[in-house]
C-alpha cells in the first residue's frame, strides 16, 4: 500500500517528525471546525465535469444507435430488393427515370413498361443499383424508407362501369 505525502516526506527526511504531526492535527482540527480548504469548489467542478462528459456520452450513443438503425433499414431495404426484384428484360423501349436529379435510361421490353406504367413494378434504387420490384415490395420498403423509391406508379383501378373501356387509344395519336 502507499503512503500519503506527509509520511513519504517524513520517511525520505524532508520534514521533521513534528512538522509531521502538526499538520495530522491542523488538517482535523480544519475538518471538524468546517473550514473550507477549497475542496468543496473542487467537488463542485468536478461533479460539472462529470455532468457535462455524462450528456457527451448519452448524445454520442444516441447517434451510435441512430447510425446503427439506420443501416439495419438499409440491410433490410436491400434484403428485399435482391430476394423480390424481377429480372430486367430487355428490349428496345427505352425508359428513362430520374435517380436524384439525374436521369437514367433503361432499355426493357413492352410489357414491363406497362407494367411499370400500370403501378404493377416499380423502380428501387439503393448505392447505385437499380432494382424492378412488385408493387407490394415497394410498398414495404416505402415503410421504411422512402427515399428508395425512384419510381412507383399508383395502380390502376379498373372501372366496370366505364362505357369507354373496350376503346383503346391510339399511341401515335396527334393532336
Amino acid at each position: 500500500m502507499s503512503l500519503s505525502l506527509r509520511d513519504q516526506l517524513l520517511k525520505a527526511g524532508a520534514v521533521s517528525k513534528k512538522q509531521h504531526q502538526q499538520a495530522r492535527t491542523q488538517k482535523k482540527k480544519d475538518r471538524k471546525s468546517g473550514k473550507d480548504d477549497g475542496s468543496a469548489a473542487n467537488k463542485a467542478a468536478a461533479q460539472k465535469t462529470r455532468e457535462e462528459q455524462a450528456a457527451r456520452d448519452r448524445e454520442l450513443n444516441r447517434q451510435r444507435e441512430e447510425e446503427r438503425t439506420r443501416k439495419a433499414i438499409q440491410a433490410q431495404i436491400r434484403q428485399l430488393a435482391s430476394d423480390h426484384q424481377v429480372a430486367k428484360e430487355e428490349g428496345e423501349t427505352p425508359y428513362r427515370f430520374n435517380d436524384r436529379g439525374t436521369i437514367k435510361k433503361w432499355y426493357i421490353s413492352e410489357k414491363q413498361l406497362d407494367r411499370i406504367a400500370n403501378g404493377q413494378l416499380a423502380v428501387i434504387g439503393l448505392d447505385d443499383q437499380y432494382y424492378l420490384v412488385p408493387y407490394r415490395i415497394a410498398e414495404k420498403i416505402a415503410e421504411r424508407d422512402e427515399s428508395a423509391i425512384l419510381v412507383l406508379n399508383t395502380r390502376k383501378e379498373v372501372d366496370e362501369d366505364d362505357p369507354y373501356a373496350d376503346y383503346q387509344i391510339p399511341d401515335d395519336l396527334m393532336w
